[in-house]
């Protein structure tokens, strides 16, 4: 999963950045690196994980991973150029979803980039960069388009059709993300890389002493926007984020409890992204390596082995499945084996979050 981070300057967008890939250095046999300067891969908290490997003592405990990009030089008229326009949109264009830093705090040592602090406008003017890159690319290609569909071809009459139909929610200044979209224009979204066909996750950035407060008038601004936009909003802090990246794990708990907060922003931003994307995540655990793996909700278990193996898809004849907390109730394979509760599952089975799989195959 890869999440790219936005925002106008002086939002708390890179701080918030630098904290959450810094706060997910730490795991065991996955250290924080970074690819690119504006790249950190950040490994998933998980305690079905952790528990396994305690059983299994395995040579190696991989978790699975969140890319973040901090994608910089996003202002108004990023579309046309402004800023490092074009640099932003094609980083923006490979991200599996956007998170949008919110300025929803006061500082008067932090100037606004437009004076005053307005969710609603912030939000206005980086979804409306996104739709006016959106709208050039539509364009671009119903010239082409219009042009093949001469000859009468029905595929190109229908694909006519369909990029006008995009370009008048465009227009009309929808996101591409509030339609339902039918097969041609699940297509041409994906080819086009529209950046507002994205599921979009808002970071209502405040002050430390207001996190989870009922009365931030700014952070319900941002909920209210959301809730139209069928996106996910997480209420953080990137100064607490910034204090909890520098503590090891006990001291991280301790400063949670003290702020009266269950988990962190990191954490919260993890979970939203699942969600939002609908993933899930299964596991496989032996001597050799304790994995979790991340796959679409849905998936059936030829699917999942594919995460593992490609081969292992191809030549699929059955999962051994037993659920998570079955395995943790019972205590190790072998008892789960007694009670009847490990399951040989064929290729229609749906993985569940949360199964401890182990594939057969033959190729």
């Amino acid at each position: 999963m890869k999440i790219g981070i936005v925002g106008l300057p002086n939002v708390g967008k890179s701080t918030l950045f630098n904290a959450l890939t810094e706060a997910g250095a730490d795991a065991e046999n996955y250290p924080f690196c970074t690819i690119d300067p504006n790249i950190g891969v950040v490994p998933v908290p998980d305690p079905r994980l952790d528990w396994l490997a305690e059983i299994y003592e395995p040579k190696k405990k991989t978790p699975t991973v969140i890319e973040f990009v901090d994608i910089a030089g996003l202002v108004e008229g990023a579309s046309r150029g402004e800023g490092l326009g074009n640099k932003f949109l094609a980083h923006i264009r490979e991200v599996d979803a956007i998170a949008q830093v919110v300025r929803c705090f006061d500082d008067k040592n932090i100037s606004h980039v437009d004076g005053d602090i307005s969710p609603d406008r912030d939000i206005d003017i980086i979804n409306t960069e996104l739709m006016m890159a959106d709208l050039a690319a539509v364009e671009k290609r119903l010239e082409k388009t219009e042009k093949q569909a001469k000859s009468g071809d029905k595929i190109y009459l229908k694909e006519a059709e369909t990029l006008k139909m995009l370009i008048n929610t465009l227009e009309e200044g929808k996101n591409i993300r509030q339609l339902e979209l039918d097969q041609t224009a699940k297509r041409l979204v994906k080819e086009l890389q529209l950046l507002s066909a994205k599921p979009i996750i808002y970071l209502a950035n405040v002050n430390e002493d207001e996190i989870d407060s009922p009365d931030n008038e700014l952070v319900e601004a941002v909920k209210i926007h959301a809730a139209q936009d069928g996106a996910k909003v997480v209420e953080i802090s990137a100064k607490i984020e910034a204090d909890i990246a520098e503590l090891d794990e006990d001291e991280k708990e301790m400063f949670l409890e003290e702020l009266g907060v269950n988990e962190s922003g990191l954490d919260r931003v993890i979970k939203a992204g699942y969600e939002l994307l609908n993933l899930i995540t299964f596991l496989t655990a032996g001597e050799q390596e304790c994995r979790a793996w991340t796959v679409e909700k849905g998936s059936t278990a030829p699917e999942a082995a594919g995460k593992i193996h490609s081969d292992m898809e191809k030549g699929f004849i059955r999962a051994e499945v037993v659920s998570f907390e079955d395995l943790k109730r019972v205590g190790s394979m072998a008892a789960a084996r007694e009670e009847g509760l490990l399951r040989l599952e064929g290729k229609d089975y749906i993985v569940q979050d949360g199964d401890v799989c182990h594939f057969r195959f033959n190729v």
